[in-house]
């Protein structure tokens, strides 16, 4: 080990501390923070984010990357690539811009709250080609520097080493076969006995009791994280602080829950990563793919498996003060809930068969906005179109349509993908999970996550950076990452209809 490699490693250290400051104050942004505070806040973060930027790309830090030799231990010569990884993709973009565009989208996203809420894409709209415009420029410069496109070089910084040659084909696969598998699942599903979803009102108090207990269900440690509501549901905080949030409406309780037990897969990837390198860069989560995969392994392939239901419908009639035995609340019932199959407008609320669409629509739409092939003027209806097309749906208005979603006010093009890709590492996971450990599926009947979480923690959780996303799918479940078994998974719970899918 070097005396450079070692000052490297005191260095990421300090960023890392900076990381977690920055992720508090966004948290606290989306979640506490009064609006009138919105400029200075988004001053604060842009302040922080050159000074990171500056840190990152000081000159001796070249010096000392070109100096540091790889350790022999190949955790700390993993280490040592991602640094360089980072630096790399750091020093090509200037402090200026980097400030800039924090500011640019701190001031997006909180435009975006209000304007979401009214429809209003024309006063998003000048806030938004802001952030596009940065973004393309960061994305351009970033691509220079790695031989990279520029949305291959947005995709990297989001999942490092995928590109669209590896996303084209397979998302070519889905596009072909969704509208006809879509169309399979809701013949089967009409031909089903009519189901009558147990009527609200949902008091908010009582759906968060019970999300909190199956957060502590699932594994997550309530003395490291906590549950909050805002505006769009995600999972973030800080190293050892993580915090996830969810939308209530007292109509439905199945959107929430399913929310937290979403970022709930999240967050226990962020804190199944190894303490010991927590501090340094291959201590970080694999990318958003595998990050993704954790959150719908969790809330789409067990926690809406029907063994799970069985456990989960007394819980939540206690939750609601139902008597047990009323008709519409058995697991039987909430199962058909859980996996009901309807087009719709709203991304998150989407079930998993109709859900790739989504994501199909964004993929290449963000693809276009970033090339220049289309203006931020011409998004709605380039995306009603595109949801037309896919689900058959005329969407209403923008709430509903290309102002759903907080991605690209914050400026996150090049995340969607991820999402899709996730879908299938999922499915992925739990053939190999299942099959490698065959009390994983007892044990999810009985509401015991115990093994499934431990086998996590070895075969993704406990890998973080010291592989690649698709090497830790390759190690994991024997085979490479494609489609195949998400397929199967879609083919086998809701055309077969398998009674413990």
């Amino acid at each position: 080990m070097t005396k450079a490699y070692l000052s490297l490693e005191r260095h990421f250290a300090r960023l890392a501390s900076l990381d977690d400051a920055l992720g508090i104050l966004s948290w606290d942004k989306e979640v506490m923070m009064p609006p009138g505070a919105a400029e200075r806040r988004g001053e604060n973060l842009a302040m922080l984010e050159g000074m990171r930027h500056d840190m990152l790309t000081a000159p001796h830090m070249a010096d000392l990357l070109a100096e540091a030799t790889a350790p022999a231990d190949p955790w700390q010569s993993a280490n040592l690539a991602e640094m360089r990884r980072q630096h790399t993709r750091a020093t090509a973009l200037p402090t200026d811009l980097v400030e800039a565009r924090a500011q640019a989208t701190a001031r997006c996203e909180m435009i975006w709250r209000t304007a979401r809420d009214t429809s209003d894409f024309a006063s998003l709209r000048p806030a938004l080609e802001d952030v596009l415009r940065l973004t393309r420029e960061a994305a351009v410069a970033m691509g220079e520097v790695l031989g990279l496109s520029p949305y291959d070089a947005l995709l990297d910084s989001f999942d490092p080493g995928t590109r669209q040659t590896d996303i084209d084909p397979v998302f070519a696969t889905l596009r072909a076969d969704l509208p006809n598998l879509i169309g399979t699942v809701l013949e089967r599903q009409a031909s089903l006995p009519a189901i009558t979803p147990p009527h609200g009102p949902f008091p908010v108090a009582r759906q968060e009791v019970l999300g909190r207990q199956l957060m502590r269900q699932l594994g997550f440690d309530m003395t490291r994280g906590r549950l909050d509501v805002s505006t769009h549901p995600f999972c973030g905080g800080a190293t050892q602080d993580v915090r996830l949030t969810t939308r209530y409406d007292e109509n439905d309780f199945i959107p929430a829950m399913m929310g937290v037990l979403h970022e709930t897969g999240h967050a226990l990837y962020d804190m199944g990563l190894p303490k010991a390198w927590l501090s340094q860069p291959v201590g970080q989560a694999g990318g958003m793919t595998l990050h993704e995969s954790q959150s719908l392994l969790m809330e789409m392939q067990f926690c809406r498996s029907r063994a799970f239901a069985d456990w989960l419908a007394p819980h939540v009639q206690a939750a609601f003060g139902i008597t047990e035995g009323t008709p519409g609340w058995d697991g039987a019932a909430l199962h058909r809930q859980l996996i009901h199959v309807e087009p719709g407008f709203i991304r998150v609320d989407a079930d998993e068969v109709t859900y790739p669409a989504h994501i199909l629509v964004r993929y290449e739409l963000e693809k276009a906005l970033i090339a220049g092939d289309l203006s931020i003027a011409d998004l709605p209806s380039a995306f009603n179109d595109g949801i037309h097309s896919l689900l058959g749906l005329r969407v209403p208005d923008d709430r509903r349509g290309c102002m759903q979603d907080i991605h690209w006010p914050e400026g996150l093009f090049g995340y969607f993908p991820c999402y899709a890709l996730g879908a299938m590492a999922a499915a992925q996971f739990r053939v190999a999970a299942c099959t490698q450990v065959p009390g994983i599926t007892p044990a999810i009947a009985r509401g015991d996550f115990a093994p499934l979480l431990s086998w996590l923690r070895t075969n993704v959780h406990g890998r973080a950076r010291s592989a690649s996303m698709r090497q830790i799918v390759q190690d994991a479940t024997g085979t490479p990452l494609d489609a195949s078994a998400y397929l199967a998974h879609i083919h086998q719970r809701y055309v077969v209809g398998a009674a413990d899918a």
